[in-house]
């Protein structure tokens, strides 16, 4: 009998790039993401049901990102993208062959080949990635797991009501998406909040009473997600194991039925420390270096993860497969001992909840899914260790303890830091002001009555939450694509401002439409142009 059970648990999740630019910033960064992340972690669960490796994978889909897989725009886009891919490796072959670079002219050769394949699996699919998802969750390979709609940090998020929006736009995507009902949910970045008296990030009004996260969660009909290690170690009533899931406790005088898993952080460094974690390692592609300018493939290795790009070394794949059989080994040892000392401790089943970001394997870490791969199939064979979905483990373990967790988040600090800060306070200003009038316009208005009043709100909603996105205060912060996420955030406020203008024009002159100028045509037609996801809004999610 197993001494406890591994749960791996990948949170895959893009900003809405749809149609709002392509490079450097914009769809390439899904096409990216499709091409070395979400196909290849496919082909890990393929590969392993072909060895009767039982494979089983925790995926968090976010809805966004779902609606934009699921999109024509995306498809079209992205097997162009991969042609390009195809061109600029026999186009770097043929420059390597001429300069006499005989190594780079086999690593031009494994690009044409990778990109190849993926063409070809693409197709296979069907071109549709978010089905294919769907099907392996139907045969228990794959347990997908929803999100708020647009990734939306939901503790520093106004309103109730937002939340709520945020949680059943979310659920809806996922069910018309994927035809299934998920029952986990990622919370954006971990990031939670209690109930009790809370206090806005900027001076806005005094401190409110309100709902804990887990309430919204819960009331939408899921049943458990995923919260940070300190989270649990800092609650006021003391989570007995974070090896073992509990039920969270809401408002100190009951639980709520939905339960929480703990994510192990000294599995987790192993894989996403920078420095010290398995993708440092000297051998494996690094990824900042291109060759060449716009969509450039790589040739070089980490090296050193210290060095400049400039003392970058070629990359040799040969000395890949030894590296990846010492980390999944020592990977596999690191879980087993964790669920040997809980077991030691306790006497009980524990589990082991290792939660990454699915685009570190693949994308960010090129070696990433055969490392996966090679993790799924070692503690499949090992009788000491019981793979599972999260689902499956709460199943099979049912939590039998409660907790009262404390707020926070996985990013910097474990706090809010990362997304309120003298960066992005700004942001939330201007935040705070569309969520208000957008309560007060859905309160008032009388869009029952008016389809056309109701439909200029729904598209006002649609982009209340992809302005609500936690992308782009985390670029700002970080510096990362500040300009583009200072744009992005400006374009979704300017054209909630002119649907919710006209909204309030309509309800007192239902004929308005047809006097608007040209101009304001325009303004119009261009939220319709560019935002082009979630085409099911319901105002009625906005009720709490």
């Amino acid at each position: 009998m197993a001494l406890g059970s591994f749960c791996l648990v990948l949170h895959g999740h893009m900003p809405y790039v749809l149609r709002h630019g392509t490079w450097p910033h914009g769809e390439d960064w899904l096409y990216e993401a499709a091409a070395e992340t979400y196909l290849p972690l496919l082909r890990v669960i393929d590969e392993c049901q072909h060895l009767k490796g039982n494979p089983r994978l925790t995926i968090g889909l976010t809805p966004v990102l779902l609606e934009q897989l699921a999109h024509e725009d995306f498809k079209r886009g992205f097997e162009g993208y991969l042609h390009d891919r195809i061109e600029r490796a026999r186009s770097d072959r043929n420059d390597f062959q001429r300069q006499g670079e005989l190594h780079l002219v086999y690593l031009a050769t494994r690009w044409e080949t990778f990109y190849q394949a993926l063409a070809e699996q693409f197709v296979a699919l069907h071109r549709d990635i978010p089905i294919a998802f769907a099907e392996r969750a139907g045969n228990g390979s794959v347990q997908i797991l929803t999100s708020s709609a647009t990734h939306a940090y939901t503790p520093l998020l106004l309103e109730d009501s937002s939340i709520r929006a945020q949680v059943r736009a979310g659920v809806n995507s996922s069910r018309r998406i994927l035809g299934l009902s998920p029952k986990g949910m990622w919370l954006p970045e971990c990031a939670y909040r209690p109930a009790g008296t809370w206090i806005p990030p900027i001076p806005w009004g005094e401190a409110r009473q309100r709902a804990g996260i887990e309430q919204a969660v819960a009331d939408e009909g899921l049943t458990h997600f995923f919260a940070e290690g300190h989270l649990a170690t800092g609650s006021h009533k003391t989570w007995s194991n974070p090896h073992e899931p509990a039920w969270v406790s809401h408002n100190g005088d009951g639980h709520t039925p939905i339960a929480a898993l703990t994510r192990d952080p000294d599995i987790c460094q192993q894989v996403w420390s920078g420095f010290v974690g398995y993708p440092a390692d000297g051998g494996y592609l690094e990824f900042h270096k291109r060759h060449g300018e716009r969509r450039g493939l790589r040739y070089w290795k980490v090296t050193d993860p210290r060095l400049g790009l400039d003392a970058k070394e070629f990359y040799y794949p040969d000395d890949v497969p030894g590296r990846l059989y010492e980390h999944v080994h020592h990977f596999c040892d690191k879980v087993r001992q964790r669920l040997q000392g809980h077991h030691q401790r306790t006497g009980r089943h524990g589990v082991v909840v290792a939660c990454f970001d699915a685009e570190l394997f693949g994308h960010w870490w090129f070696e990433g899914p055969q490392f996966l791969r090679d993790v799924l199939l070692m503690l499949n064979a090992d009788p000491d260790v019981e793979l599972c979905t999260a689902e499956e483990y709460l199943d099979r373990h049912p939590p039998d303890q409660m907790v009262t967790m404390a707020e926070g988040s996985w990013g910097e600090g474990g706090d809010h830091r990362v997304w309120t800060n003298d960066k992005v306070n700004w942001m939330w200003d201007v935040e705070y002001r569309r969520e208000t009038l957008f309560g007060k316009l859905t309160y008032h208005l009388p869009w029952r009555r008016h389809k056309g009043l109701a439909a200029l709100l729904e598209n006002a909603g649609r982009e209340l939450l992809l302005l609500q996105a936690s992308d782009w205060p985390f670029v700002i912060s970080r510096g990362q694509a500040t300009d583009y996420g200072i744009k992005r955030f400006m374009q979704h406020v300017s054209r909630f401002d002119t649907l919710t203008e006209v909204a309030e024009r309509f309800a007192g002159d239902p004929h308005c439409l047809e006097k608007l100028s040209a101009v304001e045509r325009f303004e119009l037609q261009d939220a319709g142009v560019h935002d082009v996801i979630f085409p099911e809004i319901d105002l009625n999610w906005w009720n709490v």
